[in-house]
Order: structure tokens, then sequence, then C-alpha cells
């Protein structure tokens, strides 16, 4: 991973609810989180439907717009103030291209994210509001440091009413 962040050239800084990028954007980068939080989401009838966060030492990607340089439906914005190592696809490209190594580490990250795409998926569409919070907090504890309720709740597809009973239970 340490390789993948040294081919960064470029940082920036977002400040709280600044958007890294926009629905109908190309962004073709990779970013590295130094710092912060952000969201990724969709809107649905002007309704955020937040469907992953990035925080600290996070690797985040518009997915769809770094694979096919065509616009993407998400938005990416800041939770907190976030600071971002810019990695451009083109040095990602030909880091990936240097070793066998380097392919199998992309394969890898893509396969990760494909499997805890499919958890999600699974959560959603077939447990509880109860079972969806305990196995988030068993995946990634660290997410309710980072990020406020009201997200997580979102994230989650429950009331911000129904995290908290849950939380305090």
């Amino acid at each position: 991973m340490t390789e993948i962040i040294e081919l960064s050239n470029e940082t920036i800084t977002l400040q709280r609810n600044e958007f890294l990028k926009v629905k109908g954007s190309i962004d073709t980068n990779i970013y590295f989180i130094e710092s912060g939080s952000l969201k990724i989401f969709v809107l649905d009838d002007f309704e955020e439907q937040i469907i992953r966060f990035g925080y600290k030492d996070d690797l985040i990607v518009a997915l769809d717009s770094f694979l096919t340089g065509r616009p993407s439906d998400f938005y990416i914005q800041a939770i907190k103030k976030i600071t971002l190592k810019i990695i451009p696809k083109n040095l990602f490209v030909d880091f990936i291209n240097k070793s066998d190594e380097n392919k199998s580490l992309w394969i890898n990250i893509l396969e990760d994210l494909v499997l805890q795409q499919i958890e999600r998926e699974k959560d959603i569409l077939t447990t509880s509001p109860k079972e969806r919070f305990n196995r988030v907090l068993k995946r990634s504890p660290k997410l309710f440091q980072e990020i406020p309720n009201k997200h997580i709740a979102n994230y989650l597809r429950m009331s911000p009413e129904t995290l908290s009973r849950l939380k305090k239970s």
C-alpha cells in the first residue's frame, strides 16, 4: 500500500461539507486519506443514500468513473475537514503494469471491495436493523468513532432513533 501512496505528488484539503466530486463529473484519481472523513453517496429523489465512508488511511475512488473514464453517479463529500493525497490514474496504471506483484495487489484491492459490497447488499436486503448494526460494529468498529450517527443510520438504512436505541442496548 505504501508504494501506491508514494505515487502521489499532490495533497488537497477540503473543509467540512465541501465536495470532492459531484454527480456527472469524471474523476479518475485515487485518493489516500491522511486525516478527516468523507461519505460517498447517490441522490435518490433528493435524498442521500450513503454507500460508503472513508477515513484516515483509506484509499477511496469513484470506481465507476475510474474504470470507465465516464461521468460518475456518485457524490463524494467531506464530513470533517479532510486531507487527501491524490494519485493520478496514469501513474497508478504505470505502477500496476510494472510487475505481477503490483497487478496482484490491485486485484486483491478490487476483490476486497467487491466482497465488502456483496456483504453490504446482503445485510441491507436480508437482515434486521439490529443484525446490520452488529455486523457493521464487528466489521468496522472505527466507524463509530469517526462518523456521526446520522450518517451511520443512513448507511445502515435505519432511523437515527433506531441506531441510538441499538447503541444503548
